[in-house]
Order: C-alpha cells, then structure tokens, then sequence
C-alpha cells in the first residue's frame, strides 16, 4: 500500500500479482538495458567527448565541433556510416518526410512493405489529403505491400520488388493497428529479400518506438537508411526536440542537403546552445527506453489480470516500447486517459477528451503530462475514439512513476463502474 494515492485495495493486490509475473522480463530488459548502455558509452569515449563538445554557435553555426562530433558518435552507436542529429526536426514526421524527400526523385518508385503506414505519414506520401507538396504531387509513385496475417508477406514483397523499385519502406512500430512490432530479425528477413531481388533498392526505416529495444539496430541487418524522433526513445526524455537520420553516408548528404542547401548540407546550423541535451539524451536513452518496456510489461499483465485483450502479452518479446489495450468502448477508453493524466507530473488537473487532433482521420483522446509537449518515452496514452476502442501507451521515464498512473487509471475506470474483473 502507498501513501501516498488512494487505490481500491483490490487493485492493489492485482498489482502485487502483475509485478510477480513479470520478473522474467524485467531480467530480460535489464540485460538488454545493460548491453546498449555500454555501447552508447564506449561511442562517447572512442570520440573523446568533452566540455568543448558543448559549447553553443549561432548564426551560420560555421565549425560546430559538437554538432559534428555528435553526428559521429550517433553513426557508430547505430552503426552506420553517418547521421544527422538535429534539434531543428520538428518531429518524427518532419524526420521521415526530409529522408523521404532527401532520396527521392520524380519518376521514382517507392515500395511500402508493412501494410499501409502511421496516419500522419500520409499527407508525406499524398495517400490522402490536397496533395499539396507530397510526394506524390512531385511525381514519385507509390504501392504498397499488404500484411499477411499481421505480418510482412515475404513471397508478396519479393514479387512486389523490380528493377523500378527505387526505395522500400519499412514501419518497425506498429502504429494504430494491432500487428506486431517488427523485430530486428524481421527486418533482416525483409532486406535480404529485397536485396536478393533488386541489389540497389534503398531499404528505409521508421526506427520510431523501435531504439534501443533490442541489442542490434536496423542498420546492422542492412537497413540502407533509418529515422526517428529525439522526444521518442533516442532522447533519453532529456532532448526537447529534435530528430535522427542515419544510414550510408550518400543518402545522409542527400538528406543534409534537404534539410538545409545542397552544397552546404551538415556544415551549417546554429545549435543554440542544445548539443549539451542532446548529448546527453543519447546517453540516457538506453535507461530510459529500459523503464519504459518494464512499464509496458506491467501495464499488460495488470490489464490483461483485469480480463482485457493486452497486446503484446507480458511475456511476448517486443519491438517497440508501445503496448495496446483493448478498452472495449468509448467510455472505459475515456475514463483509462483520465485516469493516466491525473497521475501526470505535468498538468495531472486537465481532463483529456476527445478532439480533432491535426493529421488523424478520427478524434482522438490523449493523456499526455509531460515536461516536453508531445514526449512519446514520456508516460502517455492515446487513441482514435473509433472501433475497436484500443488505447495505445508508451513510454515511463522512470516505472515507479508509471506504474502510480496506470493503478491510477484502474481506479478512474473503476470509479466509474467500468473497470472489469473486479
């Protein structure tokens, strides 16, 4: 018992029960947690990172050590020729669409291998809206391969891929759907297959939710080029903004030269005084990404103890830090949000309801207390109010502080007569 909130004592003793079936898997993570840790740490000192490496530039940002020096330690931890860490991404999307836009041409083809992608990516590719400068409105064609039974179709994707096929695209996170995350073995069946077929397809990857969830990243299993955020998993909860790109050093320049000017590409760009954080959001990643798998962990087995359809189980290997719970109806979705924000070290009093939220094709409620607004290794959950009533969570900077709000979003639906199994 805590003394802090008041939580039914029925809940409690299912917490108690949840946190005995997960010691396995805590075992598990903290192993993992370990291995990443030291590889991050030996980057750091292999590129002999010091003070000076902190230090701010403004204007051109003209000979930023630490800018570039950064790049370098993030290429060997993800093991890839180079990268490109910005604060000036505005997001994972923002990411995806300069890789995108970085390597593709008009004329060329590219090739979604994992169903249809993450909703906000459409706009990027010109699967729906106004087209208004996506992809599509600059000429590159796009196909995709379906799942087959939840899972990437080897033999549809082999005969999918031709010699037209300039880039293929891979979603490792699930997104709003139920399939699996993919693991890195999955993705190393897909490039090989690829690559089996036509030698010089571009093999990209949304590497969103995915870093640091196992012991080997995309580009260690030929992953041609890879994406993220810096307020998902790979900016430890500390970078404020931000986002990756990392792969062959060529389709690096191509997007360098996007996101700023072709010819001046990686060697501009005031850091504003924010290599220090992003520094040091890659040093913490490793840890935090650990807390939030034990927290996705515990939130399966205490729901799935509660009679909900929890996906991955407790005891399933995992992708990606995000777990879903199957809530059944608008109202126990709700009611679940709440009772996560209410536990919220930021804005706990604000009580979340559902609204048209810009790039989603259905309203959606979010429980989002966070030091940085929009932070997905923060403790949040979401979902589109629309059938079947998934609510999707991700991230813990630390489990205790994880584990408080998920007990506290039992309570608010018990509250409310919702909760089952009790």
């Amino acid at each position: 018992m805590n003394p802090f909130f008041k939580i039914d004592e029925r809940i409690e003793n299912a917490s108690d029960d949840a946190l005995k079936k997960c010691r396995e898997q805590f075992y598990n993570i903290d192993e993992i947690t370990e291995f990443n840790q030291l590889k991050v740490q030996k980057a750091f000192i292999d590129n002999g990172i010091s003070e000076s490496h902190f230090v701010s530039s403004t204007g051109y940002g003209y000979g930023d050590r630490g800018r570039a020096t950064l790049d370098k330690v993030w290429a060997q931890v993800f093991c890839a020729e180079d990268a490109l860490v910005r604060h000036n991404f505005t997001c994972g999307t923002h990411t995806l669409a300069v890789a995108l836009f970085g390597v593709l041409r008009p004329g060329d083809n590219i090739l979604c291998v994992t169903g249809t992608p993450y909703d906000t990516i459409h706009n990027v590719i010109g699967i729906k809206g106004s087209g208004m400068g996506s992809l599509k409105e600059f000429g590159v064609n796009y196909s995709e391969v379906p799942l087959k039974d939840e899972k990437p179709d080897l033999n549809a994707i082999e005969n999918a891929v031709n010699d037209n096929t300039t880039m293929v695209y891979i979603q490792r996170s699930r997104g709003y759907e139920l399939r699996p995350s993919l693991r890195i073995e999955e993705i190393e069946k897909i490039v090989k297959t690829v690559k089996a077929k036509n030698p010089n397809v571009i093999v990209m990857v949304d590497n969103c939710y995915g870093e640091f969830v196992q012991k080997k990243e995309p580009c260690e299993v030929g992953a041609d080029l890879i994406a993220g955020s810096l307020i998902k998993n790979a900016g430890g909860g500390i970078a404020r903004t931000g986002g990756y790109i990392a792969g062959r050093h060529d389709l690096v320049e191509k997007c360098a030269y996007r996101l700023t000017t072709p010819g001046l590409g990686k060697e501009v760009g005031a850091t504003l005084d924010m290599n220090r954080e992003l520094f040091m959001g890659l040093f913490y990643a490793p840890h935090t990404v650990g807390e939030a798998l034990k927290s996705a962990v515990y939130i399966s087995a205490l729901f799935e103890d509660f009679g909900y359809d929890v996906t991955p189980k407790y005891y399933e290997e995992r992708a990606d830090i995000v777990q879903s719970l199957g809530l059944e109806n608008e109202e126990s979705l709700v009611a679940f949000c709440q009772g996560i924000q209410s536990g919220s070290i930021v804005d706990s009093f604000v009580l979340p309801e559902p609204w048209d939220m810009p790039g989603y094709d259905s309203k959606v409620v979010m429980a989002a207390g966070a030091f940085t607004l929009g932070s997905s290794i923060e403790l949040s959950a979401d979902a589109p109010i629309r059938e079947p009533f998934y609510a999707w969570i991700q991230g813990g900077l630390n489990f205790h502080s994880a584990k408080i709000c998920a007990l506290l979003a039992a309570q608010q639906m018990l509250n409310k007569g919702l909760l089952k199994g009790i």
